[in-house]
């Protein structure tokens, strides 16, 4: 079966709680905090897995949870770090936002073949953290911070140099399986390609081109009528369109336009593949008949659309080497197979979640709390500069300073942010 299209949920696993404990030993009083660390939450991890061509292992589970950090021990013993949780994706597979349907990653890189699609929450601190010349007797710990979690739209679009596109029945199929090594189902009947095939073009050592075989394009595709719906985003990285149509007229058609039919479906589905290039490849010449089809039109049609036309017969193998020398040489003009930018910028942070933060002057150290910005603080590490000057930008672009000035903090006033103590500057 194949699968192309599937929403699935993911959460990374949390971090797990730090530990509160006394070190304890005979003839040591007063041993000091000796909590240890939660371990980090598990991360969900896409691979890219070369064998697979469907998404078909999402369409019965679609619920996927990484392992918990455990919690921190006495002995200043860190938690374990919760495994990560790795989810293989097809070559191609792009993954969207399903809120927005914004881009996140296109996993199109074989060298970039990972991606952590949701982190997991770092792990509390122990007690022992929290000591100081004054609080030498910490009775609390930080608690673990909550793994990331989103619901994602993975979508395959095949990677394929050509496309190859025309009406049911036109002979895509046949010419797939002479000039390439796959081996794709033929029969004489409209729909019998239910899904798409891919096969590798070998024109020398090491040289060659992928093309793609998109079935069920019939007037109405882009609007979901026939499988085109489905199978149209399969064409979209495409460099080059191999216009497959029967010239036999062997149904009572017209060839012009069956052209016009599908390239019509192909710019109402993307405004861009109407102008990819494209040879038309006129196949069945061997069973041409003169009083149905008029040459001279046709091709005049062609040239007046700046197309290269190739007459091909899939029966007898006329004109497929000099099909496959031209597609080779035309690819050679073109740019690269496209990927697709990621354009979805996550929130840090909503002016809701802002409006929830909760400032209390207590005994002249100004207390803030609130979930978005516990979440933050699990990002942030404390011993980098860098972290510190994004974790002050983030205080400020929310509105966390201003709300502070409002609460009368001033410079040299010291703020608390779960348990993470400064002097506030203006």
């Amino acid at each position: 079966m194949f699968v192309d299209n599937v929403k699935i949920y993911v959460k990374a696993g949390n971090g797990g709680n730090g530990c509160i404990s006394f070190h304890r030993e005979k003839y040591v009083a007063k041993g000091g905090p000796d909590g240890g660390d939660g371990g980090n939450g598990g991360n969900i991890v896409l691979k890219i897995e070369p064998s697979d061509n469907t998404l078909l292992r999402y369409k019965y589970k679609r619920k996927f949870i990484a392992d918990n950090g455990k919690d921190g021990m006495n002995g200043k013993f860190h938690g374990a770090r919760g495994q990560d949780l790795i989810l293989q994706v097809p070559l191609g597979t792009v993954v969207k936002d399903a809120e927005s349907g914004k881009i996140i990653i296109d996993m199109s890189d074989p060298e970039n073949d990972t991606f952590v699609l949701a982190k997991g929450g770092k792990g509390g601190w122990g007690n022992r953290h929290f000591a100081t010349p004054t609080r030498q007797v910490p009775r609390f710990a930080k608690c673990g911070i909550t793994g990331e979690e989103r619901e994602v739209i993975l979508e395959l679009k095949m990677i394929a140099d050509v496309g190859l596109v025309g009406l049911p029945n036109v002979g895509k199929s046949s010419i797939l399986s002479i000039i390439s090594e796959a081996k794709p189902k033929i029969a004489n009947y409209h729909f019998t390609t239910l899904s798409p095939n891919i096969g590798v073009v070998r024109i020398s050592e090491g040289n060659g081109f992928t093309v793609a075989d998109i079935p069920g394009l019939i007037e109405g595709a882009s609007e979901g009528a026939g499988l085109g719906h489905d199978f149209l985003r399969h064409v979209d990285r495409c460099r080059m369109i191999l216009h497959v149509v029967d010239i036999s007229c062997f149904e009572g058609r017209n060839p012009i336009e069956d052209i016009e039919l599908i390239n019509n479906e192909l710019a109402k589905y993307s405004e861009d593949l109407s102008t990819r290039p494209q040879i038309i490849i006129a196949n069945k010449c061997d069973s041409l008949d003169e009083e149905l089809f008029s040459k001279s039109d046709f091709e005049a049609y062609v040239k007046n659309n700046g197309w290269d036309l190739i007459y091909v017969s899939a029966i007898t193998g006329e004109n497929i080497d000099k099909l496959v020398r031209t597609a080779a040489d035309k690819l050679k003009e073109l740019p690269p197979v496209i990927k697709y930018e990621a354009d979805y910028v996550p929130e840090e942070y909503s002016q809701e979640s802002v409006r929830e933060t909760i400032i209390k002057n207590i005994n002249g150290t100004y207390y803030i709390e609130g979930d978005w910005l516990y979440k933050v603080m699990g990002s942030i590490n404390f011993d980098d500069r860098e972290s510190l000057m994004y974790f002050q930008r983030v205080l400020k672009n929310s509105g966390v300073i201003q709300m502070l000035e409002e609460k009368g903090c001033q410079d040299g006033d010291t703020v608390n942010i779960y348990d993470f103590e400064f002097d506030f500057v203006s």
